[in-house]
Parts: C-alpha cells; sequence; structure tokens
C-alpha cells in the first residue's frame, strides 16, 4: 500500500479551486477549508508573544563573534577572532598627537591580553612563515607614550604582510597619513585587512576567494589592505597659524585597497584608489557612518576610472568595477585636494638610511650604511650628513666595554 504524502483532502490541496468548486457548493468547500485550518497557539498566563519567543531562544545566551568595538590608548579596533586578525583599527592623527620621542626598540610582539586564547595568534605562527608582522595602527603614529606604542605591538593589531608592501609601500603611505597633519587639523584613518576574490581564466572566469593561514593558528594571510582617510579643518577662526589659512573645514576622504605584495616606486597611490561605497561593498564596513550622508557620497566620477586603468594587471586580482551611479560628492576627493604623493625612491632612501644612522651602535655600522647609500647614486642630504657627523662624535666619546672594565 502506498503512503498518503499529502494528509490533507484533494479539495484543500488545490486550496478551494477548481476541482473544490466542481465538485461541491461554494458553501461546503468553505467549510473544508476552514476544518483544515491549524488551531490558534494559545498564549499562556503572562506571555508577551514574540518578546517570550526571543527570550526563550536565547535562554543560554547568542553565539558571541568577539568583534566588539575594543578600546586601546591611541587606538581603537575589531577584531576577528576566526582570522586571528584585525577587521579594522581606526586612529585619529593630530600634529601634537605625533609629537614625543618614546622608541620602539623597548617593544615587542605579544598577544592581546583581551583576547581569549582560543582565538589569538602568536609569534611562533608568523616564525619561518615568509610574512612579516603588519601594523594597521603604526608604532610611527604613537611615539607620544610608552603605553600606547606597546599596545601597537599587540598581534590584536597584526596582519602577515608582505615584508617588502610592510617597510615600502605601506610604510610610505602610513607616512603620508602622519604628514597631512601639516595641512590638515584632524586626520582619521581606518586600515584592515581583505580577503578578495580572484578570476581563474582556465576556470571560465570563475571568482574563488582563498588565501593562506601560518603557524599552528591558522592565522589568515590577507589578499589585500585597506585604508580609509578623512581629513577636516577646525572652522576658520580656529586654524593655527601654521597651517593654510585659506583651508575650509569641509571634509576630504580617499580609500585604496592595496595588494598584499611588493610595489614598486613605479606606482603611485591613486593606482590603488577605489570609492567609498566599493571599499565598503567588498569588506562589509560602513565607514564614518556618523558623517553626514552626503559628505559620504562616493566620488565615483574620476575615482573609478582612474583605477580601472590598471586593469590588465592580472598579478593584482581583483580590481574595482565603475559603478554606474555619478553621484557629485559633497565631501572632497582627498586626493584631489592634496594630490596623494607618497615619498619618491631618493627622498625614502635618504630617510630609511637615516633611521639605520640614527640607531646604528657602532662606527663600522654607520660606515656600511653610507656606503650602501653611495652604491645606489645617491648622495647624502645636509640632514644625513649632519646625523653621521653628531653619530660619530658620540660612538667616539663611548669608551668601549673592556676599557671600563680594566679601569677598575
Amino acid at each position: 500500500m502506498t503512503a498518503n504524502i499529502f494528509p490533507y483532502p484533494r479539495c484543500f490541496r488545490f486550496a478551494g479551486g477548481f476541482v473544490c468548486g466542481a465538485a461541491v457548493s461554494t458553501g461546503a468547500c468553505i467549510a473544508v477549508l476552514k476544518r483544515y485550518q491549524p488551531d490558534p497557539v494559545e498564549e499562556e498566563p503572562g506571555d508577551t508573544g514574540e518578546q517570550s519567543v526571543h527570550e526563550e531562544i536565547g535562554k543560554f545566551g547568542f553565539p558571541d563573534t568577539g568583534a566588539e568595538v575594543r578600546y586601546y590608548a591611541n587606538h581603537v579596533l575589531s577584531y576577528d577572532q576566526a582570522k586571528r586578525t584585525p577587521r579594522w583599527v581606526a586612529e585619529h592623527l593630530t600634529k601634537h598627537k605625533l609629537l614625543g620621542k618614546t622608541d620602539r626598540k623597548h617593544c615587542r610582539f605579544r598577544p592581546d591580553p583581551a583576547i581569549p586564547l582560543l582565538f589569538s595568534a602568536a609569534n611562533g605562527d608568523y616564525l619561518h612563515s615568509g610574512w612579516s608582522r603588519g601594523h594597521m595602527a603604526p608604532a610611527g603614529d604613537n611615539k607620544q607614550s610608552e603605553r600606547s606604542m606597546a599596545e601597537t605591538f599587540y598581534l590584536s593589531n597584526i596582519v602577515p604582510q608582505n615584508y617588502e608592501n610592510n617597510a615600502g609601500f605601506w610604510n610610505r603611505l602610513e607616512m603620508y597619513c602622519r604628514d597631512l597633519t601639516s595641512r590638515f587639523h584632524n586626520v582619521w584613518v581606518v586600515s584592515g585587512a581583505l580577503a578578495l576574490p580572484s578570476e581563474e581564466e582556465e576556470e571560465g572566469g570563475k571568482k574563488t576567494v582563498s588565501y593562506q593561514v601560518i603557524g599552528k593558528d591558522n592565522v589568515a594571510v590577507p589578499t589585500h589592505l585597506f585604508k580609509v582617510i578623512l581629513v577636516l579643518n577646525n572652522s576658520p577662526t580656529d586654524l593655527n597659524n601654521n597651517l593654510d589659512q585659506s583651508l575650509s573645514p569641509v571634509p576630504a576622504l580617499a580609500a585604496f585597497i592595496v595588494p598584499n605584495q611588493p610595489i614598486g616606486f613605479d606606482r603611485s597611490l591613486t593606482d590603488f584608489q577605489v570609492s567609498l561605497s566599493e571599499l565598503e561593498s567588498v569588506s562589509g564596513l560602513t565607514f564614518f557612518p556618523k558623517l553626514p550622508t552626503e559628505s559620504r557620497t562616493p566620488t565615483v566620477g574620476h575615482i573609478d576610472t582612474r583605477t580601472t586603468t590598471t586593469a590588465d594587471n592580472k598579478h593584482e586580482g581583483w580590481r574595482p568595477q565603475a559603478s554606474s551611479a555619478a553621484v557629485l560628492p559633497v565631501a572632497a576627493d582627498l586626493c584631489m585636494v592634496d594630490g596623494c604623493q607618497l615619498m619618491a625612491f631618493k627622498e625614502f632612501t635618504l630617510y630609511l638610511t637615516g633611521r639605520k644612522v640614527g640607531s646604528a651602535r657602532s662606527q663600522e655600522k654607520m660606515d656600511k650604511f653610507m656606503a650602501e647609500l653611495k652604491e645606489q647614486g645617491i648622495l647624502p642630504d645636509d640632514y644625513l650628513t649632519k646625523l653621521y657627523l653628531r653619530r660619530k662624535e658620540e660612538l667616539s666619546n663611548q669608551a668601549p666595554p673592556d676599557t671600563k672594565a680594566g679601569a677598575q
């Protein structure tokens, strides 16, 4: 005997339609339909309906993502417990905040004590991985206090980053953000990691999201990094004399998506500029939600055109898609206002050599750094020359340890 998988009469299954109407009177059909309607659920005394249902479902709590906003001395972040990296890290930079002499040489990378060990990365994950520990809130933004700088070395603020990218292009981008404080009173920066899809030609253009993980904790290596910059001057009556008095208190912003790979000096920052809505779409984040809606309107008119000019670089994988909506924004495009020019090769090399010379502990090391500069065909500028001579004198005045020991 075949089981009847439809427990209701045929006239109900046809919703009292043609079959039911042809078989019985309209009144009888309505009676049949009512007969098979589910009985109303009687609420228990004191039952508040939907609210009670939700409370019962969550009687023992709901899954916790750990993505809540976490506050530190000079940065704020949201953490991704599954990837063991930050979802985003936010900062507010000013000329005054960047002052200070705290040295990073006393800082050590370590797990964030606020992150449960089950979801935390460890230094061992990065060891021999081929990836550097890349700051999202840079140590260079936190020279005003030992605490704020030490907190940037928490692994909750770190992502696996290509070494050349970290020390080169991304470093220059961080320096550009700090340099903006010389022209704008307030600079807000939000940085983070992305895992974006890539198109496989041999698979017929199918998109896949694939990223490496490192260490026993499976720390996710991002395919791309992002940075959003918002600048704003105070009202004209509050302008500092060191800043351009002609600048108006109108916000300007720019968003960038940078591949996690080496990027040479032949590439400009604007090659990686995208509209804010494009970044929000791929990241799942809404940036600066308290900014007036009209000020957050993406500047798609020139940004999308500019970013798609490099679409033939297949090694970069993902490229932003042009938007069909062209809306004139109220907020200015930072790259149109300020140029978004990163340090050039010569200037950047002099800067790096200066840092090496300044931290050198021997005359031999200093001479090596200066020789390397000469090999690159770059002559030291006045600042580097004076720094070299000053450090040379300081090192010559330092008695060798064995001399001190013999004098005792």
